[in-house]
């Protein structure tokens, strides 16, 4: 005699049916939640354990045990799998800790060459060491072993992973300072745009260095791309060098426009020299602010007594803290330079380099773009 087929009545709340959809469309949880979020969902439209098995292409049976576990302990929790007994771990707790405790420290701490642990490094000298330090379950320690227990503590020892700390005690006070002027400029800029006239009295420039330029020649010409050949530029690996050029650059954070000057160095006096480009570029009572790093060049005695010459007011420097280059706002200027003009640049020479850097900043100045600074604006005084 033929059973009658059986239904389950399966109920699923908005909250978690939201939830087993997003699972069921997603890339990257596990296969089996996967599966078993499109069973219930499949379910749910039509309750039957043959149709939804035949849709997906999984026996009803694994249909139905899918089904039974979520009536009986809800849909989220029917995506996993079930607690298994398993074998007891042989690595004790205190192991573990040892292990990661371990991993904590550097490899090179303990005499090897090695600046960061290996995992393999790292499972070699568990297994040699180990037993010495009372875990003896660690004498037959493998890698993936070692990666299994750092993966849990969230422990990483073959990455690093960079900071910037904070070495200058009057760096908040700074950052006012610098933040401040940026908020000047937004005023400048709100003035400017209500009376539709541009003012002169006064100019606020980003400036910084952005040294080591390299001038690298090809020793072979690029080959271009060929459709169905090769899709980018070939060049061949060997180079030559011709130097470097170091680029000093201002933006006028009122109109856009970039000052530059490339030179062979940045020392004082080609920081002077710049400072002459500025005030030959601006009217005689235009005061000039400048916002730049704390760099040597300028505040030498060249510069300060080039400075002592000119009118009073006429320049102004406010200096970002140490580590605070990121507050230059000139920064994602050099970036923008970096990624579209100067990568993968090959020239015969450095007056070659230094025309085509010259003639970008020319490209830059027809089009010019009003940079703005808005991060942690708020906090300025």
């Amino acid at each position: 005699m033929t059973a009658w087929r059986q239904v389950l009545e399966l109920t699923i709340g908005d909250e978690d049916l939201s939830r087993l959809t997003a699972i069921a469309r997603s890339r990257t949880e596990p296969a089996s939640r996967v599966e078993r979020a499109r069973m219930l969902l499949a379910y749910r439209e039509e309750p039957s354990f043959f149709a939804v098995g035949r849709a997906l292409g999984v026996h009803h049976q694994t249909v139905q045990r899918c089904v039974e576990r979520a009536v009986a302990y809800g849909p989220l929790t029917a995506l996993d799998d079930r607690p298994r007994p398993g074998r007891e771990p042989t690595i004790t707790a205190e192991a573990k800790a040892w292990l990661v405790d371990l991993a904590c420290r550097k490899a090179k701490e303990l005499g090897y060459p090695h600046e960061l642990w290996t995992t393999r490094l790292l499972a070699r000298y568990a297994r040699e060491h180990g037993p010495a330090a009372g875990h003896d379950c660690l004498a037959s320690l493998v890698q993936g072993t070692v990666c299994k227990i750092l993966n849990s503590h969230e422990v990483k020892p073959h990455k690093v992973r960079y900071y910037l700390e904070r070495r200058d005690a009057e760096f908040e006070d700074k950052m006012a300072e610098v933040l401040c002027v940026y908020r000047e400029v937004a005023i400048l800029k709100k003035a400017a745009a209500g009376s539709k006239k541009s003012t002169e009295a006064v100019a606020v420039v980003s400036y910084d260095e952005k040294p080591g330029i390299q001038a690298i020649a090809t020793t072979a010409p690029d080959l271009p791309p060929k459709p169905g050949v090769h899709a980018t530029f070939a060049r061949d690996y060997e180079y030559k060098r011709h130097g470097t050029l170091s680029l000093l650059a201002g933006i006028d954070l009122l109109t856009g426009k970039v000052h530059a000057l490339v030179r062979d160095r940045h020392r004082s006096r080609e920081f002077v020299e710049f400072l002459k480009l500025l005030d030959a570029a601006y009217p005689a009572h235009t005061a000039i602010k400048l916002i730049l790093d704390n760099h040597s060049a300028h505040i030498s005695k060249e510069t300060k007594a080039w400075l002592a010459d000119q009118p009073a007011g006429r320049f102004a420097f406010t200096f970002t803290p140490k580590h605070g280059s990121w507050l230059n706002l000139v920064e994602g200027f050099f970036s923008k330079l970096a990624r579209s003009v100067l990568r993968h640049i090959r020239v015969a020479s450095k007056q070659e380099l230094k025309d085509r850097i010259m003639a970008a900043i020319d490209d830059v100045n027809r089009h010019a773009v009003v940079h703005t600074w808005s991060y942690k604006l708020n906090k300025a005084a």
